[in-house]
């Protein structure tokens, strides 16, 4: 199953990064567009975009499918008042509320899209089953999410250091597989990896800082990071520097289409 995240911390810290999150979010856009891009449907009456975060989806959610409704829901509330402040679309909900316990009627919603939204729940059964049931029958949920490789090279270089967990961990391909299997109909599954480069590790770090996606996980480490146990982490990082000069961060990145029988 997922780590074992802290719903607050995590309302909090995507609440705190809603105004530097879209001048940091080249990746999460890339792949928020990769998941528009394998979308189907060419309308839909009642939209929901799951984990909305800024908002920067809901207008072209808006222009493809043309709801009579979108709901923009995100745990986060800071996220959702930068959203409304700078998303003008037509008929849209802004709601928060968490994705294991969706605040919406049974068999309501046409289509749920969630770019990046659905590797922060803690209980993934939970999240489908909330899924199925406010899904109309054929209704499909498209979604994005990260698998357990992301940033390895950052797990490895801080597991020289010490022992504490420094990076969020995600769930697996066959984990996500069998926690939809008893609500869903699976349509397809697909793995792609990205791969971010940087000239220095303080771009990766300040970048993930920006979206409020630096560790969040209920294992990590409390208190203060001393400069010692930081220069070791940087020269563990630096064994990862490729022949062109870059540091990379690699992203393990799933796309699913699931439906509602």
């Amino acid at each position: 199953m997922s780590a074992q995240f802290l719903k607050p911390q995590i309302a909090e810290s995507f609440s705190r990064a809603a105004v530097s999150y879209d001048s940091v979010a080249q990746l999460q856009r890339r792949i928020g567009h990769r998941l528009l891009n394998q979308m189907t449907s060419t309308s839909a009456d009642v939209v929901m975009d799951l984990g909305c975060g800024t908002g920067y989806f809901a207008p072209l959610l808006t222009e493809q499918l043309r709801p009579q409704q979108l709901i923009c829901l995100d745990l986060a509330q800071g996220m959702l008042e930068y959203a409304r402040q700078t998303r003008v679309t037509p008929n849209t909900l802004w709601l928060c509320g968490d994705a294991e316990n969706l605040p919406l009627a049974d068999n309501s919603v046409e289509l749920i899209f969630s770019s990046l939204a659905i590797q922060w729940c803690e209980e993934l059964p939970a999240l489908f089953s909330e899924v199925a049931r406010v899904l109309k029958p054929g209704g499909h949920f498209l979604f994005s999410t990260l698998g357990p490789d992301t940033l390895f090279e950052l797990r490895e270089a801080w597991s020289e250091v010490d022992q504490y967990q420094h990076v969020n961990r995600f769930i697996s391909f066959t984990d996500l597989q069998r926690s939809a299997e008893p609500y869903l109909q699976q349509l397809s599954l697909t793995e792609t990896p990205e791969l971010l480069l940087y000239d220095e590790l303080r771009g990766l770090t300040s970048e993930l800082k920006g979206i409020g996606a630096h560790n969040i996980s209920a294992g990590r480490q409390n208190g203060l990071t001393g400069k010692a146990r930081i220069m070791a982490f940087k020269q563990a990082y630096e064994r990862f520097r490729r022949a062109d000069g870059q540091l990379p961060a690699t992203y393990q990145v799933f796309y699913g289409d699931f439906m509602k029988g």
